[in-house]
């Protein structure tokens, strides 16, 4: 018979049971992977040591394929050879070398507020040049007029902002303040980081000019994604 005491125990007994913590479940073991080793970079991002200023090897893991320099198939095959076209959403651009084949290159473009869009004249391009800081740019930061045109920019070299080349983007023959030059480093590409220039790799700008055709049209597309991005300069 199930006397009250003995109900009050077994039930004691099992409210201690539900209180009691769970045996730990086993611990599956985790296994580490090994880091993936990074594709080899194309031998045109070695270090260069032809130029006036060294320029150093890309290092390996650091360049997303995404923006390597290589040929693809054209997508503006409507345009003739020399045509540089930029989409900046993509932080890609493309230099037409025929109907069928562009060389392609990563990029960083124009921080929000800064950016330009639009069909320039390639006027003219420096190997290794001065930076001259325009005055709307000394106007938001007074500490680059030892820079200014007045005074002669900036001497070339691995810190001057322009890096290894500067192409000059024109219209109706005034100069558009706006260039497609080098110093950028790998992890800005595809960033929105600079005062509306489109930034390269020196190694990829040295490419760049040496196919460049005088005069030919250069073609920004316009963007369409939203604004916040980082400003560098």
């Amino acid at each position: 018979m199930l006397t009250r005491r003995r109900f009050i125990a077994l039930g004691g007994g099992s409210a201690m049971a539900a209180c009691n913590r769970l045996p730990e479940p086993q611990a599956t073991p985790v296994i580490k992977a090994e880091p993936a080793t990074p594709p080899p970079l194309p031998a045109h991002y070695n270090a260069i040591t032809t130029e006036r200023f060294p320029i150093p090897a890309i290092k390996a893991g650091t360049l997303p394929e995404k923006y390597w320099r290589r040929i693809v198939a054209n997508p503006w095959p409507k345009h003739s050879r020399g045509t540089i076209i930029v989409d900046p959403d993509a932080a890609i651009l493309h230099f037409i070398q025929n109907e069928e084949q562009a060389m392609r290159y990563g990029v960083s473009v124009g921080a929000a507020g800064f950016d330009w869009e639009g069909t320039a004249r390639l006027q003219f391009w420096r190997e290794w040049p001065r930076w001259k800081v325009p005055a709307e740019m000394i106007a938001r930061k007074p500490e680059l007029a030892p820079y200014s045109v007045a005074n002669g920019g900036m001497d070339p070299g691995p810190d001057n902002p322009l890096g290894a080349r500067a192409l000059y983007l024109f219209q109706n023959g005034k100069d558009t303040l706006y260039r497609i030059h080098g110093d950028a480093v790998p992890w800005e590409l595809g960033r929105a980081v600079s005062s509306g220039c489109i930034r390269m790799l020196d190694h990829d700008v040295i490419g760049l000019q040496e196919r460049a055709v005088h005069g030919a049209s250069v073609i920004v597309l316009p963007s369409i994604k939203a604004d916040g991005f980082d400003q560098i300069y």
